[in-house]
C-alpha cells in the first residue's frame, strides 16, 4: 500500500530509480556499489564492538563458538567411543598418542589463525581496513606453505615420532594408521583452523561456528560408517575426521572468496611480507608454542605412566586419553569464550577503549570460572559413570576413574588463568602471553612430572597434572596484577606501545 501511494504521488521516484538502474549497468559501476555497501555494512559490523553492551556482544560472539567448541570436543569423545567399542582399549592407547602429535601439526595453522585474527582485529579498530586486507592475503599464502611442510616432513618421520610419543609394539600400528591419514589432509585442516578464527574475528561469529558444525556431522555421520560397517578400524576414523576438515576448508574457502564480504581475498594482496609475518607469528606464537609444551609434557607424562605403571603402562596411557577428552569438553567452553572476547579486547584496544576492554576481560573471568567450577563438581561425583562410556575394560575404567578425579582437582582455578593468557594475546602482548601460556607445562608442570613420581610412585604421575594447574594459575594472578595499572594508563600510551610491538 505504502509502495503504491509513493508510486502515485511521487512517480519521478520510480523514473528517476530506473534511470539510475540503467546508467549503473552502461558505466558497469553497479558491481561497486554493491561492492561499497557491503564494504559499509561490514565496517558497521565491526564498529558494534566498540559501541554495544559488553556483555551483550560476549554473548552474541562467544556463544556460536561454545556452541562450536562443544560440538567439536563432542565428536572428538564420540570417535573414542566409537573406537574403544569397536576397535579396541589398545585402539584408544593408539588415538592417545597419535592425539597430541595431531595437535601439534595443526597448532601451525591454529597460531597462523589466532595471530592473523588477532591482529586483523586490532587494524579494523585503529580502522587500518587496507593493511587488514593484507594480514589476510599474507595468511592464506602461509598457511598453504606449512601445511604442506607440515604434511611433508610428519609422513617422513612418523613412525619415530609415535615411538618418542611412548608407542609401544601393541600400540604403534593404531597410531601409525591414524596419523597417516591426518597428515595427508593436514593442509585442509591448517586453513580450515585459521580463516575460521578470522571469519569470527570480523564479524561472522555464527558463521564461523556453522562451519565448525559442518565438520561435527559429517565426522559423526561417517565414522560409524567407516569404522562398523565399512570394518575400516580405525584408519576409518581418520579417514572421517579428514573428510569433516575438507569440508570445513571449502565453507571458510567459500566466504572469503565472495567480494561482496568487506574482508575478502583480493589478487594484489597475495604477497609474503616480511613485517606481516613477524606480527602473526608473534602474536600467535602462545598458542604454538603452549601445543609445543604440550607435547613434550606428553612425552614425558607417557614415558612416566609406562616406567611406574608396569603392565598396566599401556593401559594408563588410554585412561589418560579418556580423562583428556572429558576435560577437554568443559576446556573447549573456556576457548569458546576466549575466542568470543578476542575480538572485542582486540577492538577495543586498537579504538583506545580501556574500559569497555577491561569489563569484557573481567565478564569472561567470572563465566570461564563458573564453567570450570561445573566440570569439577561432575568429574568428582560421577567418574566411573563418565569413563564407562568409553570402554568396558574394567582395568581401563578403573584407571581411568582414578585418572579424573585428581585431575579435576584444580578445575575452578583453570579459567581463570586460560582467559589471562588469552587477553595478552588480544592486545598484542604476546611476549606476557607467550611466558604465561609455557608457564603451566614448561615451568611448573614438566618439573612436577619429574619430581612427584620419584616421591609418590604411580600415583605422583597423576597428581602433577593438577599441580602444575594451580602453580600456572597463581603465577599469572601475579602477573595480572602488577600489569594492571598498565592498562587504565592514557589510552594513547597503550596505542604506542602495541603499535611498537606490532
Amino acid at each position: 500500500m505504502g509502495f503504491c501511494f509513493a508510486q502515485k504521488f511521487f512517480p519521478f521516484v520510480k523514473w528517476r530509480g530506473i534511470c539510475t538502474f540503467v546508467g549503473l549497468l552502461k558505466t558497469g559501476k553497479m558491481a561497486q556499489t554493491a561492492t561499497n555497501i557491503a564494504t559499509k555494512t561490514d565496517q558497521k559490523r565491526s564498529a558494534r564492538l566498540g559501541t554495544q553492551p559488553v556483555a551483550s556482544l560476549l554473548a552474541e560472539y562467544a556463544l556460536p563458538a561454545i556452541v562450536a567448541m562443544i560440538a567439536s570436543s563432542l565428536y572428538n569423545i564420540v570417535d573414542r567411543i566409537f573406537i574403544g567399542n569397536g576397535v579396541g582399549p589398545y585402539a584408544i592407547a593408539g588415538l592417545s598418542i597419535a592425539m597430541p602429535i595431531m595437535n601439534l601439526t595443526t597448532a601451525f595453522g591454529s597460531m597462523l589463525g589466532v595471530g592473523s585474527s588477532s591482529l586483523i582485529s586490532i587494524r579494523l579498530g585503529q580502522k587500518r581496513h587496507e593493511e587488514a586486507k593484507q594480514v589476510l592475503g599474507t595468511t592464506f599464502l602461509l598457511n598453504m606453505m606449512v601445511g604442506l611442510l607440515v604434511c611433508v616432513f610428519g609422513l617422513i618421520w612418523l613412525e619415530p615420532i609415535l615411538r618418542l610419543f611412548g608407542a609401544s609394539e601393541q600400540v604403534l600400528p593404531y597410531a601409525k594408521e591414524f596419523m597417516q591419514v591426518i597428515l595427508i589432509a593436514n593442509v585442509f585442516n591448517h586453513n580450515f583452523l585459521g580463516f575460521n578464527a578470522v571469519m569470527r574475528a570480523t564479524g561472522y561469529p555464527r558463521k564461523a561456528m556453522m562451519s565448525t558444525f559442518l565438520t561435527v556431522i559429517v565426522n559423526v555421520l561417517l565414522a560409524p560408517l567407516f569404522i562398523f560397517v565399512f570394518d575400516w578400524g580405525i584408519r576409518g576414523a581418520a579417514l572421517a575426521t579428514a573428510c569433516a576438515q575438507f569440508s570445513g576448508f571449502v565453507w571458510v574457502m567459500t566466504h572469503f572468496c565472495n567480494p561482496k564480504n568487506d574482508l575478502h581475498f583480493e589478487k594484489k594482496y597475495f604477497r609474503l611480507i616480511g613485517k606481516v609475518i613477524a606480527d602473526i607469528v608473534s602474536i600467535g606464537s602462545s598458542n604454538f608454542l603452549m601445543h609445543a609444551c604440550t607435547c613434550i609434557m606428553v612425552i614425558i607424562l607417557n614415558s612416566s605412566l609406562v616406567h611406574y605403571g608396569g603392565a598396566e603402562g599401556d593401559m594408563a596411557i588410554a585412561a589418560y586419553g579418556i580423562c583428556n577428552s572429558v576435560v577437554m569438553l568443559f576446556l573447549m567452553v573456556v576457548i569458546g569464550l576466549n575466542q568470543g572476547m578476542q575480538p572485542i579486547v582486540g577492538y577495543n584496544f586498537g579504538a583506545r577503549l580501556n574500559e569497555r576492554m577491561m569489563q569484557a576481560y573481567r565478564l569472561t573471568i567470572v563465566v570461564a570460572t563458573a564453567v570450570t567450577t561445573f566440570g569439577f563438581l561432575i568429574g568428582e561425583l560421577f567418574p566411573r559413570s563418565i569413563v564407562s562410556l568409553f570402554t568396558n575394560d574394567e582395568t581401563l575404567i578403573r584407571l581411568s576413574t582414578t585418572c579424573l578425579r585428581t585431575i579435576l582437582i584444580s578445575f575452578p582455578v583453570v579459567g581463570f588463568q586460560m582467559v589471562t593468557t588469552t587477553f595478552f594475546q588480544s592486545v598484542g602482548k604476546a611476549a606476557w602471553s607467550i611466558f604465561l601460556s609455557l608457564s603451566r607445562q614448561l615451568i611448573f608442570l614438566i618439573p612436577a612430572l619429574i619430581i612427584l613420581p620419584r616421591i609418590f610412585g604411580f600415583s605422583g604421575v597423576w597428581a602433577a597434572l593438577p599441580t602444575g594447574d594451580i602453580l600456572a594459575s597463581v603465577l599469572t594472578l601475579i602477573v595480572i596484577v602488577l600489569k594492571m595499572k598498565q592498562f587504565t594508563k592514557v589510552p594513547q600510551d597503550l596505542t604506542k606501545e602495541t603499535n611498537s610491538q606490532l
